[in-house]
């Protein structure tokens, strides 16, 4: 019977190992300072001047130097775990050796025995031929069986010596590795040692230098003290401040009188406004003020009704050099809105083909609205109960209270959990005061989601109306984002 063994080519890996481990770090990025004379002495370098970093930051240095050096020399544990590692190895080797010796045993038997059997099948015949014969084709197959399991031992074989060669050169790298860290390490402490004695000459140096500078620099001290008494007495003080005090007084009386002079330009401006809509046919009715409304209304019974006029408003700069029409504003009510603050208003009216025009003073804020705003803006969002009077132009049956709720990056309509609208700012969203003269205009907004989804929503006061929109527009402008009425010049 003769041997079967597979055939199983190796090849070694002529890839070099890399020889350091992921666990090691080193402590800088450059090479140490330090040289190798020709016998693998350790030179340190020259010393160099004394103008570089401070003190402190030189020892604080050399500490963490010296810390990450002794984390450094951890390697040889690294070493030591090669080494057992490679014991293991060396040890799955001679069981692999044994194994060999086994196999090749029984091997020896099963030829014995299949030569045994050959010679009882040529002595019987009949029955017992059969049987001998099914007996010879069963210790084939255990040769066949044996062979294989021969083939996988000599595979682990290869294995088990591939893995001690790598742990092997690992070994000896992690080796190498330790011997020149510890070169390394020593070469540091030793420059460590030289930068404390540098430290402490240069502490003495300094101690001995102030030492001797310290009665100089107070004598300079006293003559400079001296200098500057003698300087005042020159001077005579107290005619400077006389004329100080002088200076100061006719400034105030200068501001005092700009002031009062600015103060009657005003009120000379608004008289002549006032007689001049006195002797028209109309006249606008209502506080010239953030939170309340302007309407017009005829000074007699001979003009023609409000019905029967049709209106146009205007926004004017505080000058009145430019004039801006205000899309939609196109009743006889009009309600500021807060980008109204600071500009004066115009109103055309037109009746019987003929046209006039009222102009009011300038729009002027509310005390206290200004310090309610910056509270809001303290929050991450701002909420307000309102009642949605129209939406998409059209009456809204439903007078349910709904949450209007503005955020540092989105406007959100809800009732309780069903949200009616949710946006974040866009250069397609609008909002500004109602117009157009709604019943309740001073307490309305208008809000344009979204192309094709408009509402227009009351709120409960005058002053959550203006507060909702100056924050709204304060968060929008964050986000780029400029919030106006429609057709507004902004």
């Amino acid at each position: 019977m003769t041997k079967i063994s597979p055939e199983v080519e190796i090849k070694m890996p002529m890839e070099a190992v890399p020889p350091v481990s992921a666990d090691v770090s080193f402590i800088s990025s450059s090479f140490p300072k330090y040289k190798l004379a020709a016998d693998n002495q350790i030179l340190d370098e020259p010393m160099e001047d004394n103008q570089g970093p401070s003190l402190k930051d030189v020892i604080e240095e050399e500490a963490s130097n010296l810390s990450d050096q002794h984390k450094r020399i951890s390697v040889r544990d690294l070493a030591s775990k090669f080494d057992k590692n490679l014991t293991a190895a060396a040890k799955l080797s001679n069981e692999a050796k044994l194994r060999d010796v086994a196999s090749l045993e029984g091997h020896v038997l099963l030829k014995k025995l299949r030569d045994a059997l050959e010679f009882l099948k040529g002595r019987f015949a009949g029955r017992n031929k059969e049987d001998v014969e099914k007996a010879i084709s069963m210790v084939e197959a255990l040769a066949v069986k044996l062979t294989q399991n021969e083939g996988e031992l000599i595979q682990e074989k290869y294995e088990v010596k591939k893995l001690a060669n790598f742990l092997k050169q690992a070994s000896e790298d992690a080796k190498k590795l330790v011997n020149q860290e510890k070169s390394f390490a020593c070469a540091e402490i030793e420059s460590a040692r030289a930068v404390v004695l540098r430290i402490g000459v240069a502490l003495e140096e300094q101690e001995k230098a102030s030492q001797d500078s310290e009665p100089k620099d107070v004598h300079g001290l006293v003559e400079e003290v001296q200098e500057a008494r003698r300087i005042k007495l020159l001077h005579q003080p107290s005619k400077v401040m006389a004329m100080e005090y002088e200076l100061r007084a006719l400034r105030d009386q200068i501001r005092e009188k700009s002031i009062f002079s600015i103060k009657l330009q005003k009120e000379l401006t608004m008289s002549k406004r006032d007689e001049e809509n006195k002797s028209r046919t109309y006249m606008l009715d209502g506080s010239e003020a953030l939170g309340s409304y302007l309407r017009v209304q005829p000074n007699s019974d001979k003009v023609p009704q409000i019905s029967k006029c049709s209106f146009q408003w205007y926004r004017l700069s505080s000058e009145g050099s430019w004039r801006e029409v205000i899309s939609g504003a196109s009743g006889s009510i009009y309600a500021p809105d807060p980008f109204d603050v600071g500009r004066i208003l115009q109103v055309d009216i037109v009746s019987d083909g003929k046209k006039l025009t009222l102009t009011t003073n300038s729009i002027q804020s509310v005390s206290g609205l200004g310090n309610h705003v910056e509270a809001l803006l303290r929050k991450s969002n701002a909420d307000f109960n309102v009642v949605i009077s129209q939406m998409n132009g059209k009456d809204h049956s439903s007078r349910s209270v709904h949450t209007f709720s503005v955020g540092r990056m989105r406007i959100k309509l809800c009732r309780g959990w069903i949200t009616k609208s949710r946006e974040i700012y866009s250069p397609s969203m609008q909002l500004c005061g109602v117009r157009g003269g709604f019943s309740n205009a001073v307490k309305a907004l208008f809000w344009q989601a979204r192309k094709g989804l408009s509402f227009v929503l009351t709120f409960e006061s005058e002053r959550e109306r203006n507060a909702a929109i100056m924050v709204a527009r304060k968060y929008a402008l964050d986000c780029n984002v400029v919030l106006a009425g429609p057709d507004d010049l902004v």
